[in-house]
């Protein structure tokens, strides 16, 4: 960190701070309520005391994270902690060496003379003098003087220590980050030291102490996920100029970054990236679940929103639901640890705080031998499960059974029929000492027979007469009273069935289910209309807590109940920053509704063809909209679990925000209605302009069909025009074909089809890419289109994109020299 202050300057500040040291003792700095960016040497930080980033975006002080007791130094977001009343941490110091309630009023955080930050406690033996439980391990000079170094929290949340003398860095967080990494950080390798930079996962919420899963950055240009540090598991693929290979989701899937960087020098390599907007909060985190995730705040929502996770689904991760468990998907489709049967949690506190590294142990030790049994578990991927494996060659089931009773240490026995050996009997495979890593897949997987202690019927041939009796009485008595119990507690929910609301809530989504009179009363008896489209009409409304909702009532939805909650959930899972957020439901016999946040900004059509609108969208604001709206539809294409095609893409189905930020709306209620979509949306006004080929060729739609309407819709963010107008003597005009006429056959610029209000005001390269991924997405033949994933790498820069040809009824058109007259200026 430089500093251009003058000698004499520096001299003052000097001599006015050694003056105020006079009056604290113990040098320290800060307040819990006024808090400086700065530490000179000699100073440190106690208790509440804390720095803060001159922005006021970070601060870095003492925390407790969830329900623990011990104390952290570490750094978070300022801004997000004081409206969620807990912190974020994106560094931690002390992680490996909590600081208990014991020690902590005696805890100390300081800048030693020679430029070293220490964190001290007082020593056991003598409460007088301190010992240090972490430290940069870094000096300078000896020489110098008291003055002679500085530590400093940045607008980037680095926290660096400086040499007032010369400006040279000490030190930097940045150098050693925990388990995140800002935008700015340099995430490298050193040829020298042998070393690289690391980000490691959280124990669990409740701890930071390095879990079991990191990455690092490898030398062979790509990042590397590892299991206890030592078994790799996942890669981001190489680096391939612009992004890693298997990351796209880095650059255009965020849709925040504006830059990436990979950079090889002489001592070493880095990556790091920046932001479009440095005042956002937004980093990216090794997650306890051994997930790499990036989350960025949204001020409208208050709460972090998660942009993309690697690797998905969390099945992927090696060995994340420990030792004898299995990972699967509840209804909600969400991935999910349990123990095998026969096996109980190792240790269930951390299990309520998602730490499943303890796996799960056996109730009841084997017998080994004969005596013990084995639970069949369908649907299993074999190939996944560790750590040893012995394939044998028997021709029947019952052999490999015995084969896997014969050996204490063999854990699980598969007669695999898929696999044979060179002598084409089938394969018997045998599992021993801990299983991880088990799949269980909703079907086409392998049947995995798990060896469990002898069976209740076989421990009860053993039991006494008057053993068995005494269970017996017991078990009778239990299920009378929890009947009596059960009755009553089904009494109570009846009667309040339907007098009051519910929350739903799995995993990350919180979906409210809504009484229909409690959203007649915050509609107004639905009286607000904001639109209406092929799934029903949407109205303006407002809860008790004075928060704007938009409501949406379907019509013609036909599942029943559960599998109507069912597929709501499912869309409630679905997060992105260009996708509008489901809040809840109502589904109340045919009353059926969908709760969404309200955006102020309306429609995109509103804003692309009111003529009589004051607020006319400019370039910059036009193109921001087709890349987050092509960034929505990339994650519903691409990063869902189940792909999830649109179906209905449109302005009215653009909605934006306060910031004019775009959101995809109505994603996931063509499956949810259970219609046929061609028969919803060729009876829809307006609708059919941008409807794909396939639409009437009855071949099977796919997401290509939503690049095509985007498309389409391109070309009206461009022109601000209707692709298709009826004129009064019948005909339909064509907007493409007059674009194509002014661009190709004419040989005019793409900005004679700009939006004339904008009076040509654009960028001519954006304004390029723009016109041309539109051509190409309105391709006649759809594996000539292009992924949404690869619009949004043209739209972003990324990917060079060449002139497209013109589609052979669009030609024809053109030569017949249709519309002309119609769009002319």
């Amino acid at each position: 960190m430089n500093t251009n202050s003058t000698p004499l300057l520096t001299s003052f500040l000097i001599a006015l701070f050694l003056c105020n040291l006079s009056f604290a003792p113990h040098h320290s700095i800060g307040t819990s309520t006024s808090a400086a960016d700065t530490m000179f040497a000699g100073q440190s930080l106690t208790a509440n005391q804390t720095l803060v980033s001159k922005d006021g975006k970070f601060e870095l002080g003492f925390f407790t994270p969830g329900n623990s007791q011990n104390y952290y130094m570490g750094i978070w977001f300022k801004q997000v902690a004081a409206v969620q009343k807990k912190k974020t941490i994106v560094w931690v110091a002390n992680r490996d060496k909590p600081i208990t309630p014991t020690n902590f009023s005696s805890s100390e955080f300081k800048l030693l003379e020679n430029g070293q930050l220490v964190l001290l406690i007082s020593a056991k033996s003598n409460y007088s003098s301190k010992v240090s439980v972490w430290s940069t391990d870094s000096t300078i000079s000896k020489t110098m003087n008291d003055s002679s170094a500085k530590v400093v929290l940045g607008y980037d949340g680095n926290l660096v220590v400086t040499s007032s003398s010369n400006g040279n860095i000490i030190w930097q967080s940045f150098d050693h980050p925990a388990h995140a990494c800002l935008p700015g950080a340099k995430f490298g390798y050193n040829n020298q030291t042998k070393k690289g930079n690391k980000l490691t996962a959280w124990k669990n919420s409740e701890d930071p102490s390095e879990g079991m899963y990191s990455l690092e950055l490898g030398l062979d240009e790509r990042i590397d996920f590892t299991w206890n540090h030592s078994l790799e598991y996942y890669t981001s693929g190489v680096w391939n100029g612009r992004y890693f290979s298997d990351f796209p989701e880095m650059q255009i899937g965020s849709g925040i970054a504006s830059s990436l960087e990979y950079k090889s020098y002489e001592n070493g390599m880095y990556f790091t990236y920046s932001l479009l907007s440095k005042a956002l909060p937004f980093y990216v985190f090794m997650d306890t679940s051994g997930q790499l995730k990036s989350a960025v705040w949204q001020a409208n929502t208050q709460d972090w929103t998660v942009i993309w996770t690697k690797p998905m689904p969390l099945c992927q991760v090696y060995g994340v639901c420990g030792a004898f468990s299995v990972c699967s998907k509840n209804n909600l489709d969400i991935s999910i640890c349990q123990c095998l049967p026969g096996f109980e949690q190792h240790y269930p506190k951390d299990w309520g705080l998602l730490d499943h590294s303890g796996g799960c142990v056996r109730r009841d030790s084997l017998q080994c031998g004969d005596k013990d049994s084995f639970s069949k578990m369908p649907n299993v991927i074999l190939s996944r499960i560790s750590p040893s494996v012995n394939a044998l060659a028997m021709d029947n089931a019952k052999k490999c059974e015995l084969a896997c009773l014969q050996n204490c240490s063999c854990s699980a026995y598969a007669y695999d029929t898929t696999s044979s050996s060179s002598d084409n009997s089938i394969q018997c495979l045998l599992w021993y000492g801990n299983l991880l890593n088990i799949e269980q897949l909703g079907e086409k997987g392998n049947d995995l027979y798990i060896r469990l202690a002898p069976s209740h019927d076989q421990l009860g041939s053993r039991m006494k007469p008057s053993t068995k009796w005494t269970i017996v009485g017991v078990a009778l008595s239990g299920t009378t009273i929890l009947l009596g119990i059960t009755f009553l507690f089904l009494r109570k929910w009846w009667i309040k069935k339907f007098t009051r609301s519910q929350k739903l809530e799995e995993g990350y989504a919180f979906l409210t289910v809504f009484r229909y009179k409690d959203l007649k009363i915050a509609t107004k008896n639905f009286t607000d209309k904001l639109g209406s489209g092929g799934f029903g009409s949407v109205f303006k409304g407002t809860l008790p807590d004075s928060t704007a909702i938009a409501v949406k009532r379907l019509e013609g939805a036909s599942q029943d109940l559960k599998q109507f909650r069912n597929e709501v959930s499912t869309i409630g899972l679905i997060h992105h920053v260009n996708l509008v957020r489901l809040r809840g439901f109502c589904s109340e016999g045919r009353k059926t509704m969908l709760v969404y946040d309200h955006m102020p900004n309306g429609s995109l059509d509103k804003h692309l063809f009111n003529q009589n609108n004051l607020r006319i969208l400019n370039w910059q604001q036009r193109y921001q909209i087709a890349k987050g709206t092509a960034r929505g539809l990339a994650y519903l294409h691409e990063e869902c679990i189940d792909r999830i095609i649109h179906c209905d893409i449109k302005p009215e189905n653009v909605l934006l925000d306060a910031d004019l930020s775009p959101k995809v709306a109505d994603f996931g209620l063509a499956k949810l209605l259970g219609r046929e979509f061609s028969r919803v949306l060729t009876t829809v006004r307006g609708t059919v302009g941008y409807l794909a080929p396939e639409w009437t060729s009855g071949v099977p739609i796919t997401v290509k069909a939503d690049v095509y309407s985007y498309g389409m819709m391109l070309f009206e963010i461009i022109s601000g025009r209707r692709n298709l107008k009826s004129t009064k003597d019948g005909k339909v005009w064509f907007f493409p074909t007059w674009a194509a006429r002014k661009v190709v056959s004419e040989g005019q610029p793409v900005l004679s089809i700009l939006d004339s209000r904008l009076e040509g005001n654009a960028d001519n390269e954006e304004l390029n890419r723009a016109f041309r991924v539109a051509c190409w997405c309105i391709q006649e033949e759809e594996v000539q289109r292009p992924s949404m994933g690869q619009v949004v790498q043209i739209l972003e820069g990324l990917l060079e994109v060449n002139p497209p040809p013109i589609q052979r009824y669009l030609q024809a058109m053109v030569e017949n020299g249709e519309t002309t007259n119609f769009f002319s200026e």
